[in-house]
């Protein structure tokens, strides 16, 4: 099981739990959330969800053997949704989605904020965007999503240096919404989470609904342009360099 699924008081938790990967999303975590966040989508008796983390890590992002295994083993098989359906899930979930960020969140680990209502963050969690270092495009709508969250500067230092934020400098940029000693983290997030959840589902949806729409159609058009990047970078000297010198053995 990579993925724990709990519900209270109207409030599902959905738990990355892959603790011996930190939590990277292999092709198995992104079909089990894609179907989590759907499923949560549909039951009238979740209004909203809670996405948190397993051990030190919210999670590393895509779990990069993998991403080294589909440009060379001939053989790889993909998911049913993948990395693409976990963001068409994400960006087409109509309910509250709360994120706390427990441990460090690398990659899609971070890029997933742009799609939280609200994200609460430990003191001692990073966030690090490393797409430079792999020498691959942005993902997630990032490209779009961070400049309106936390300035045009900000997305800029975090999508191109590929260094470390800390929870105080995402605060400060207004990437997360709030920051918590590390055992105050999930209560905080889950007595916020159970104030929303005891509103009316049908007007908490309506105010999502009205705050997302004018997003959308950004949204769709910055995938199409990254997807493309991606495509075209993905398989590059520089991408196969960076993966090859990442998932070789460390003395």
């Amino acid at each position: 099981m990579t993925l724990t699924i709990a519900d209270e008081n109207r409030v599902r938790t959905l738990t990355l739990d892959r603790p011996e990967a930190l939590n990277a999303f292999d092709e198995e975590l992104y079909d089990a959330t894609t179907v989590a966040l759907r499923a949560a989508a549909e039951d009238a008796e979740v209004s909203v969800v809670l996405l948190t983390g397993t051990g030190r890590s919210f999670s590393a992002g895509t779990d990069l053997a993998e991403m080294q295994a589909r440009i060379t083993d001939p053989g790889f098989t993909p998911g049913q949704y993948g990395f693409l359906g976990l963001v068409d899930a994400l960006a087409e979930f109509p309910k509250p989605l709360i994120c706390a960020v427990n441990g460090f969140g690398i990659g899609i680990g971070a890029t997933i904020l742009g799609f939280a209502d609200l994200a609460f963050m430990a003191t001692t969690a990073r966030l690090k965007c490393p797409f430079t270092s792999l020498g691959v495009a942005p993902e997630a709508a990032s490209s779009y999503l961070l400049p309106q969250l936390v300035g045009r500067q900000n997305a800029a230092w975090m999508l191109m240096s590929s260094e470390w934020i800390s929870a105080q400098e995402a605060h400060r940029m207004g990437l997360v919404w709030k920051v918590c000693e590390p055992d105050d983290l999930l209560p905080e997030a889950r007595r916020h989470a159970e104030v929303l959840a005891s509103r009316p589902l049908s007007s908490l949806m309506a105010v999502k609904r009205t705050m997302t729409a004018p997003l959308a159609a950004g949204i769709a058009a910055a995938r199409d342009r990254e997807n493309a990047c991606f495509a075209e970078l993905m398989g590059s000297a520089d991408n196969a360099s960076a993966l090859a010198d990442f998932n070789q053995p460390k003395s």
